[in-house]
């Protein structure tokens, strides 16, 4: 599957040349047999620096870079690779995303978490 259309790819370039602004995620990859979810909203100019929320699985998702590179090189059981969730439509902030995880220990998309986390911003937790 290839992780990035060139219309993904464009917004995740537009949002990264947008400094200081709260953006909605744009595309959402995942490890379809195990542990494994990023909600990404920005792509440095390289092409290859993400920027977004990773929950590897342990407990404690957290904000950060990651390559697009590594992420497609990813190789699991069954000849699977990371795959991107077509689905997928940002409704929040990501830093909504990330206050409903860090509650929450993982990656939510529930839209009633997502409210709770975006009052809670709002209210100063």
């Amino acid at each position: 599957m290839i992780l990035l259309t060139d219309d993904l790819r464009d917004r995740l370039l537009a949002n990264e040349r947008q400094r200081d602004v709260d953006h909605v995620p744009v595309v959402k990859f995942f490890n379809p047999v195990g542990a494994g979810t990023w909600l990404i909203s920005e792509m440095e100019p390289n092409g290859d620096t993400l920027f977004g929320l990773a929950d590897l699985g342990f407990g404690c998702p957290e904000l950060g870079s990651c390559s697009l590179a590594e992420l497609t090189s990813v190789r699991l059981p069954f000849d699977l690779g990371i795959e991107r969730d077509i689905l997928f439509e940002g409704s929040f902030p990501l830093s909504v995303y990330a206050e409903a995880a860090r509650q929450a220990g993982s990656i939510v998309e529930s839209e009633r978490l997502l409210k709770a986390a975006a009052a809670s911003l709002r209210n100063g937790r």
